[in-house]
């Protein structure tokens, strides 16, 4: 595991934690919709049962070094799939794990952040670890091949497709389902956090799993 050595603020970051509306549909990569209702607290969906979220991957960090999910065993993990050009829902996010990750104090050493791109085309590591520090060092990037990508995604059964928004070769954008994953030091999931969760609510209920750790 990297950690890098950054000393930001949320007041240093300066970024604004943006209202986005909440996707309730998770899809598993190559194969069917999976449609989830929301909970009644505004974490995330209700997981149907037995349907896994999480699993194996192998994947390139930020500094170029070969990862896995046994990597970073021992810690919780908080997980997101998304780009380094995506407009909004991204910044959001990780704005939101980055303010969760301030409020939970000492206890976030605890946890590992992990972005993992859905664009490996344009996401190298350095654009990965530039933009990780943006939002707070303790945020890892995770890019890697198309197909390594695809296992990663259908893992966690995240939605992503890429749209054509010009002819250039390099004139597209990412659709993708935005929901924050954490799993627990054994690697197993726990919970998931839909854009509807506020700061308060990801880090409290962290800090819950971490009580029972």
């Amino acid at each position: 595991m990297t950690d890098k050595p950054k000393p930001h603020t949320a007041a240093q970051r300066g970024l604004a934690i943006l209202a986005g509306g909440a996707l309730l549909m998770l899809v598993g990569v190559g194969g069917s919709l999976l449609w989830l209702k929301p909970a009644q607290e505004s974490l995330g969906p209700t997981l149907p049962v037995g349907v896994a979220i999480g699993g194996p991957f192998i994947l390139t960090d930020e500094t170029g070094k070969r990862v896995t999910e046994a990597d970073y065993r021992g810690r919780h993990m908080l997980v997101f799939f998304g780009f380094t050009y995506c407009p909004d829902v991204c910044p959001t996010e990780l704005a939101k794990v980055a303010a969760a990750l301030d409020l939970l104090g000492p206890d976030a050493a605890r946890v590992v952040p992990l972005f993992v791109s859905v664009d490996p085309a344009r996401d190298t590591p350095d654009a990965l670890a530039q933009y990780t520090d943006l939002f707070h060092p303790a945020i890892i990037g995770l890019t890697g091949t198309e197909a390594e990508i695809a296992a990663a995604a259908r893992a966690y059964r995240v939605y992503y497709n890429k749209v054509k928004t010009g002819q250039a070769a390099d004139a597209y954008t990412m659709d993708h389902s935005a929901f924050v994953y954490l799993l627990g030091p054994d690697g197993a999931f726990r919970q998931f956090y839909s854009p509807q969760a506020t700061p308060e609510q990801i880090a409290g209920s962290i800090r819950a799993y971490l009580a029972r750790s």
